[in-house]
């Protein structure tokens, strides 16, 4: 079974000052801006999103979850995965390209031990869809388990 998701994005004017919005069906994004500033100049978000923050939303979200699959698999329930992703943008031959994406994890799984919840994370880091359609990007993982 296909799951299809969708999100449109407008653009308006030239990539330097123009502006952009980012719309979804259940209105998640409703009119959400997006411009050259809020990607290269605005590092707290406060004036909107940018693609590498949705690609690192997504990216965390999807590791959350699948890391989670494999815990209860393994016999487990996870009482918190915190997952923060870094996108790195950076100039690269031909224009600018996402070189790196680093995933920092803390986990806490009663009764689990720490090798254990380890082994899961690399497998999920390598399995979840958003890793998949990234592996031409170098993506780490950095754990911590709290007992």
């Amino acid at each position: 079974m296909a799951t299809k998701r969708k999100a449109t994005a407008v653009w308006n004017g030239t990539g330097l000052e123009g502006t952009g919005t980012l719309n979804t069906p259940n209105k998640f994004f409703d009119n959400t801006p997006y411009s050259f500033k809020n990607r290269f100049q605005n590092e707290t978000g406060e004036l909107g999103t940018n693609p590498e923050e949705l690609l690192a939303s997504a990216h965390a979200g999807c590791f959350a979850m699948a890391l989670s699959f494999a815990i209860v698999q393994a016999g487990f329930v996870a009482e918190e995965l915190s997952v923060e992703a870094n996108v790195t943008l950076d100039a690269v031959e031909g224009g600018f390209g996402i070189t790196t994406i680093s995933l920092d994890l803390v986990g806490k799984v009663p009764g689990m031990n720490e090798t254990q919840f380890i082994e899961l994370a690399n497998g999920a880091k390598i399995g979840c869809p958003i890793s998949k359609a990234l592996s031409s990007v170098d993506i780490t993982l950095t754990t911590k388990f709290v007992a």
